[in-house]
């Protein structure tokens, strides 16, 4: 991973940001200045909505927005699945824009509602919704929780996708996985985002 990539260092204009989420954002603040290493649990709905995904697939949707898209907004890991911070809203329109998709190509013949071919099941966390995000601390590795950060927020407005984006993602990510190679690359931990390029 390259060292111009922190992929866990969560700035104090980032840390500002994500504790906006809450009701009480100076007592996270100060939670976090006195144990960085504690993961919060914050709302979504008014900041930003969180749309969850499996691992792999998440990893695969990161990798569309990063090689061929506007990139990302912040993203963290937890418990096995990636937490794509979307812009708030996504997580009413999503699953609507998803069914669209099948919708479209089945000829209205949905196999199963709500997927996607392909797309796994996406959990969207908006309005009346909370998540755990990862500890502010300046730690590659997992905390006790199992939550990281692979793109930390490093701004006070940080550019977050929409619905649409993160749509686009998806269907990528479902049709690149059908011609994935029988052979990993050599490193699959490598993968570098140029944070640079964040709207």
């Amino acid at each position: 991973m390259s060292s111009a990539w922190n992929a866990s260092y969560v700035t104090p204009d980032g840390a500002a940001w994500l504790a906006s989420a809450g009701t009480y954002p100076r007592s996270t603040l100060a939670l976090w200045e006195e144990r960085p290493a504690a993961p919060v649990v914050l709302p979504c709905g008014s900041v930003f909505d969180v749309v969850s995904a499996p691992a792999m697939f998440g990893r695969r949707m990161l990798d569309r927005l990063w090689d061929d898209g506007p990139g990302s907004g912040p993203v963290a890991e937890f418990r096995g699945r990636m937490l794509l911070f979307a812009a708030p809203g996504t997580a009413q329109r999503l699953p609507a824009l998803l069914e669209w998709e099948e919708w479209g190509k089945h000829g209205g013949e949905t196999r199963e509602p709500g997927r996607t071919g392909g797309v796994p099941p996406l959990l969207c966390h908006g309005t009346g919704d909370a998540v755990t995000v990862p500890a502010a601390a300046d730690d590659a590795s997992p905390s006790r929780s199992g939550a990281r950060w692979l793109v930390a927020p490093d701004t006070r407005q940080p550019w977050l996708p929409g619905p649409e984006v993160l749509l686009w993602a998806a269907v990528r990510a479902a049709r690149s996985a059908v011609r994935i190679s029988i052979f990993p690359p050599a490193d699959q931990g490598a993968k570098v985002y140029d944070v640079s390029r964040r709207r």
